[in-house]
């Protein structure tokens, strides 16, 4: 699909769709909750309909209510053999360990973007559980037999925390006895930080030792007969519309947590420092245009973050640095190059020297771009906002993709007064 964004002004009030992060996290733990589990605020985007789909193959029965999940588990996955991850890296790496929990041999497989993208060396991490992975070459489709045994592991984590979120998980509930993951080069905390949260209101708290170690201990645990999860907004969704809001015009973003742990919130740090103006009332955050100054920010921890600051940055005056690049090569896209060639079509200046890059931003973006999305959902909603500073119409090509993560994307765009057209 063509998208094609005319400049112009945005004003208006959108409400932030329900985190995708939380909204996943949350099916794991009601697959490994023995008896009912009701999850509310849930979402429609394609990453939570794997999730959905993942525990409902594990042999959960749902009940789906407008907004509700309703999920009854034996608290085991005791369902079929073969698993559809969809495009989604969190649901391929987190259920992986949730999964190989049963003695029987699983098979994980996806589609779209996650068939070319790289899982890492997670065979390894799981033989120290006894699971074997034969033939796995570090993507998709591969097979694992399980009979997961409980014990200590020690892992790097340093291009994702996704198979640390699944282990906390896959010992938390399988595990009788005191173990601990000990792990090395952790990027990301706070989506651990979520993890721990979603775990702790599951009754299954884990002591994190200085994001070193952490110790998963039975005895501690207090597990409710209805285990009731609530999913915030996502940050991370909400991110585009805020810098929307500060580029061009007025945005209030609805249904975001002040005392949020998503990485993305890291949104509001940059604001601070780059000069944005933004205020939380009670309707939520408001942000609105102004004069906005170069920054220097490390987005390692929040790498989601990256197309839309880079964005944000295009429209800042000055030489503005982000750091963190090296998170972005296993994306739907490789987004070094994809945000490169992004800012190549707005006519941005820019360099990219080892891990940072750096965007000389200006008045205005060029006029009249043509920008491949590569069929990444963060590319395509930063070009889209970007448009709004242009000089003249953006064609982007492989729209659509926001499904992915926001599938209201467009239609809350077209609420703000954004002219455009989908072809």
């Amino acid at each position: 699909m063509l998208a094609v964004i005319e400049p112009g002004s945005v004003s208006g009030t959108v409400t932030a769709p329900p985190s995708k992060s939380y909204t996943q996290r949350a099916c794991a733990a009601a697959l490994l909750h023995p008896g009912k589990t009701i999850i509310h605020n849930t979402g429609k985007s394609a990453d939570e309909q794997a999730a959905i789909r993942i525990i409902r193959q594990a042999g959960c029965e749902l009940v789906i209510r407008p907004g509700i999940l309703d999920v009854f588990s034996t608290g085991t996955a005791t369902g079929c053999n073969d698993y559809d991850c969809g495009e989604s890296g969190l649901a391929t790496r987190m259920f992986l360990p949730v999964l190989a929990g049963s003695a029987s041999t699983v098979s994980i497989s996806g589609r779209g973007s996650l068939a070319g993208r790289h899982l890492g060396p997670i065979n390894e991490i799981m033989s120290q559980l006894g699971v074997d992975m034969p033939g796995y070459n570090g993507c998709i489709p591969f097979v694992m037999h399980g009979g997961l045994v409980p014990g200590d592991v020690r892992m790097s984590a340093a291009t994702s925390s996704q198979l640390l979120t699944g282990l906390l998980f896959a010992l938390s509930a399988k595990t009788t006895q005191k173990v601990s993951i000990y792990v090395e080069k952790l990027s990301s905390k706070p989506y651990i930080d979520m993890t721990l949260d979603i775990l702790a209101r599951s009754g299954r708290p884990v002591q994190n030792i200085g994001y070193r170690e952490f110790v998963i201990d039975p005895a501690k645990y207090d597990i409710p007969d209805t285990l009731i999860l609530d999913v915030e907004g996502d940050w991370s969704s909400a991110a585009f519309f805020l810098v929307a809001g500060a580029i061009a015009g007025s945005v209030t973003v609805k249904n975001l947590h002040t005392s949020s742990k998503q990485a993305d919130k890291a949104i509001l740090d940059v604001f601070g420092l780059c000069g944005a103006l933004h205020k939380w009332t009670e309707n939520g955050i408001t942000v609105q245009r102004s004069a906005l100054n170069a920054f220097e920010f490390d987005a390692s921890d929040c790498p989601d973050l990256f197309p839309i600051l880079a964005v944000l940055a295009a429209c800042c005056n000055g030489e503005s640095a982000i750091t963190g690049l090296n998170r972005l090569f296993h994306k739907e896209s490789n987004r070094v190059e994809s945000i490169g060639e992004m800012l190549l079509r707005f006519d941005v200046p820019f360099t990219m020297e080892e891990n940072a890059l750096y965007v000389t931003g200006g008045p205005s973006l060029g006029g009249y771009a043509r920008i491949d999305s590569y069929h990444d959902h963060r590319i395509e909603m930063a070009a889209a906002v970007g448009a709004l500073r242009t000089r003249g119409p953006v064609h982007i090509s492989g729209a659509g993709s926001n499904t992915k993560s926001y599938p209201d994307f467009w239609k809350d765009l077209m609420s703000c007064g954004v002219n455009f057209r989908l072809d």
